[in-house]
């Protein structure tokens, strides 16, 4: 018997694709979403089809971008019945755009066994659906604080991006390339990751544990070791302020000693640049939560509203309530004596 032999190598199937759907809500962050999908397109380039991506929005209709951007979306979000990875990418005032049929979908694909995924501010979506309890979670770090005083439950940092179980959250902005970078690194290796890494042009791939912000020293420009820890306590004391003889003792000086450091280095007195902190914060939860002016007055360590209301008004030039209202494009109504 002559049996044949084959001289052709076996050919093993390529692995099925593996599809993301982006939910796309109003005003999300345009360059969060693109270095999303960007180190997968180059991915694909250098391994065959790798990923797919798929672009969904509330009504299937296209969607503006806070840049102004429009996509098209291929779908509205309730068409899709099964996904194995969703990422929700928003960006300001994501809660306006939450409504319960969402909520419903993503646990809906929960329950499914999908990963689920927050950009930017998605992670709002996801902790308002009930799908961050017990999880790890980041976010863009202006919306942390908000985020915070929101779901004081959910344990939150200022990573990069967290990958948890079923669970991948990202701060948004060029985090999205390193949280893919580590997710194509998981899936097919760390040399195809380092290929699309170089393809941006990136003198590094970065860990999810690096930090989202400059550090202290490279935000002010100043490298006085001293100046530098006590601004981090001012950052960690927002609620309750400590005072200027508490703040020197936290790191080891006088009072007088504190004051010639930020009046050297920063051009400020202790105690006025610790307000202008407390100021940026108040507007962060003005505008990005529905709190009311009293709770972010008490979560900023002011004594009393209309203390909150005259140093806003000093600091911005506008009341809380005024600029509240003109960020969410509503003016404001006036009331004018007869």
């Amino acid at each position: 018997m002559i049996v044949a032999i084959s001289t052709h190598p076996s050919i093993e199937p390529m692995p099925a694709p593996q599809d993301f759907h982006f939910l796309l809500l109003p005003e999300f962050s345009s360059i969060g979403f693109m270095s999303a999908i960007e180190p997968l397109r180059v991915a694909n380039r250098f391994a065959g089809e790798l990923y797919r991506w798929h672009i969904v929005s509330a009504d299937g209709g296209p969607v503006a971008a806070s840049n102004g951007i429009s996509l098209n979306a291929e779908c509205a979000f309730d068409e899709v019945a099964d996904a194995r990875t969703v990422f929700v990418v928003s960006g300001f005032e994501p809660l306006s755009s939450y409504t319960r049929a969402i909520g419903d979908w993503l646990r809906r694909l929960d329950r499914a066994g999908a990963t689920l995924g927050g950009i930017d501010t998605g992670s709002f979506i996801l902790a308002e659906s009930g799908l961050l309890a017990g999880k790890r979670a980041t976010l863009h770090w202006e919306a942390a604080a908000a985020f915070a005083e929101q779901y004081p439950d959910i344990e939150t940092s200022q990573e990069l991006f967290e990958i948890d179980t079923r669970r991948i959250t990202c701060a948004g902005g060029t985090a999205s390339i390193d949280m893919m970078l580590d997710l194509i690194a998981r899936e097919h290796g760390a040399s195809l990751a380092a290929q699309v890494s170089e393809q941006f042009v990136l003198g590094r791939i970065r860990q999810r544990s690096d930090h989202q912000r400059l550090q202290i020293a490279a935000r002010y420009g100043i490298h006085n070791r001293k100046l530098i820890q006590v601004i981090g306590v001012m950052e960690q004391n927002m609620e309750e302020p400590l005072s200027p003889d508490a703040l020197a003792e936290s790191i080891g000086v006088t009072r007088r000693q504190l004051e010639r450091l930020f009046c050297s280095a920063m051009k400020d007195t202790p105690t006025h640049f610790y307000l202008g902190l407390r100021l940026t914060r108040a507007r962060e939860l003005l505008q990005q939560t529905d709190m009311s002016i009293l709770a972010v007055c008490v979560a900023c360590g002011f004594e009393s509203p209309s203390h909150f209301s005259r140093t806003y008004r000093a600091r911005f030039g506008t009341s809380p309530r005024q600029d509240r209202s003109a960020r969410r494009g509503v003016v404001p109504v006036r009331l004018v004596a007869a």
